[in-house]
């Protein structure tokens, strides 16, 4: 799904993941999340940043379907977030998410199904959705 933005991609609040998040609400609301995307949706990186922010994956969906505009979105975005988005810890966890040591086996696995078992450059969750969309040649 080459138009969803990357886990990389901030919105303008600081946060990573977030512009992804919501482009997929978005095409789940309208039946465009292919149905490979639709047995994760609301859960990994999605339902991760839910529960820093301290929200549910179903109040930012209802944000998006009653706004008219990214402006009106983001307003009510900032009502339902928390004053302190602690972004910078956030944007940590994307970015290292699949370095643990537990986490390591599984994304291993993940680059064995896409045929990129030998890519070291592949080091995190972020990477390897990078790389099965092709933003990563």
């Amino acid at each position: 799904m080459l138009d969803l933005p990357s886990p990389y991609q901030a919105h303008a609040c600081g946060l990573l993941h977030l512009p992804r998040f919501l482009e997929k609400i978005r095409k789940h609301l309208s039946e465009g999340l292919p149905k490979s995307y639709q047995r994760n949706f609301t859960k990994g990186f999605d339902g991760f940043l839910c529960l820093h922010l301290g929200v549910s994956p179903q109040e930012v969906i209802q944000c998006v379907m009653e706004s008219n505009n990214e402006s009106e979105l983001d307003d009510k975005l900032l009502k339902l977030f928390p004053g302190d988005l602690n972004a910078a810890a956030w944007n940590r966890k994307v970015v290292q998410m699949g370095t643990s040591d537990m986490a390591k086996e599984k994304l291993e696995e993940v680059k064995k199904n896409l045929n990129a078992a030998e890519r070291v450059d592949l080091i995190s969750f972020a990477d390897v959705i990078d790389f099965d969309e092709k933003k990563i040649p």
